[in-house]
């Protein structure tokens, strides 16, 4: 089996997630940092590997890991070794820690979170509305990273005065470019911000879902404090950078399919469609690690050796032809049916997806009501990629309102 290495720049996202496919439904990576792994690259596989309960979320499942043979400035560590919480444990841990969140996140009370979203989104489209015409700016700066980041921190009781600092530390973890010696002060900073933030909701509790997790230990859930900040942090992060990339992204697909646009535009397709399109064919998520083989798995006609570490390689398995047929490399916002996996299967299916839904479901039909004319500043070609091997996320939207 050819073993193929990870971009740590990013250049090239939809080339390498060919060569994925290509490389059968199971391949061998190499992640930044020289540590190898497989990934799940073709829908079907993926769906199975994401409830076979021989895959584990344990690192001490990991020989490489056993062995000391991956360093704690290793760029990766904090996604690999996140600290407890739900994302890190199987079974009735699992259940336990999920359900807190899940509660808080069901279609039902996203739903009544509506009317802030909309607030927010017009304060928002204020703001560009009064900058001068023709003027060139930043849509991810100024209308898709603010959404998203205040919501989710109105959500968990975190103030808006953290938000730079939690900005700067996030590029930081989540980026394969951070220097190996800054790694561990990032971590533990990361760790103390969110500690403070848990600290001020157990002295001041409010209306918030921070509060409740404190809460719910105090009357016999039985979560730790470790497992009150890493599931904090686990929201904070998840719940706005997969939300700023689904905006981001389906800009940039609309823009370049100017009749599927039209379409759109004139209610013959529902934004539905477009946010669903979007979440397949460009996801927000191109690779999430990281899990751990028990015994050995069969996968098609390869095995996943006990031992060794799984990632899901979204990107790739998001164009899968198996799945999606001869089409399955267009963006076609009229596709049905469109079963894609982009957040997740079985019982670690992300609890937040109704909540980034409806985040996009509000603000793009918003934007583009307001600035119906807006274009790319830029060819789509030259966009950039930040370097997250995890996330599908640009640097930069340059548009002009129009």
């Amino acid at each position: 089996m050819t073993r193929i290495a990870l971009d740590p720049f990013v250049t090239d996202l939809d080339g390498e997630s060919a060569r994925l496919r290509a490389a059968g439904p199971l391949a061998e990576v190499e992640l930044p940092g020289g540590v190898h792994c497989y990934a799940v690259t073709h829908h079907a596989e993926a769906r199975q590997l994401l409830t076979d309960s021989r895959v584990v979320k344990d690192i001490n499942v990991w020989t490489a890991w056993q062995r000391g043979e991956i360093p704690m400035d290793w760029p990766l560590i904090g996604l690999a070794n996140p600290g407890r919480s739900m994302l890190t444990v199987d079974g009735a841990d699992h259940r336990r820690l999920r359900t807190l969140v899940a509660q808080a996140l069901t279609v039902k009370r996203v739903e009544r979170l509506r009317a802030g979203i909309e607030a927010l989104t017009t304060a928002s489209l204020d703001r560009l509305s009064a900058l001068p015409r023709g003027e060139q700016i930043d849509l991810k700066a100024e209308f898709a990273y603010p959404l998203p980041m205040n919501v989710i921190s109105e959500l968990m009781g975190v103030d808006g005065a953290d938000h730079p600092r939690l900005k700067e530390l996030f590029e930081k973890f989540f980026s394969t470019q951070t220097p190996p010696e800054e790694v561990p002060q990032m971590m533990a900073d990361l760790g103390a911000l969110f500690t403070k933030i848990v600290d001020a909701k157990r002295e001041n509790p409010g209306d918030d879902l921070t509060s409740a997790l404190i809460a719910a230990s105090e009357d016999g859930d039985h979560l730790t404090d470790e497992e009150i900040v890493n599931t904090l942090q686990l929201i904070i992060a998840a719940g706005h950078e997969t939300t700023i990339s689904l905006i981001v992204n389906a800009v940039v697909a609309l823009q370049t399919h100017p009749e599927q646009r039209k379409q759109v535009l004139g209610g013959e397709v529902p934004w539905e469609k477009v946010i669903e399109e979007t979440l397949r064919w460009n996801t927000p998520t191109s690779h999430v690690l990281i899990r751990f083989a028990t015994e050995d798995v069969e996968v098609g006609d390869k095995v996943l050796p006990k031992g060794e570490a799984l990632i899901v390689s979204f990107g790739a398995l998001g164009r899968d032809e198996a799945q999606y047929g001869p089409t399955a490399g267009d963006f076609d916002v009229t596709r049905s049916p469109n079963r894609h996996i982009a957040f997740g299967h079985g019982p670690h299916v992300c609890p937040g997806a109704a909540l980034s839904r409806l985040e996009a479901g509000v603000a793009l039909p918003a934007l583009y009501e307001r600035f119906p004319d807006l274009e790319l500043a830029v060819p789509a070609s030259e966009l950039r990629n930040k370097p997250i091997v995890t996330q599908n996320d640009l640097y930069d939207l340059p548009v002009e309102l129009g």
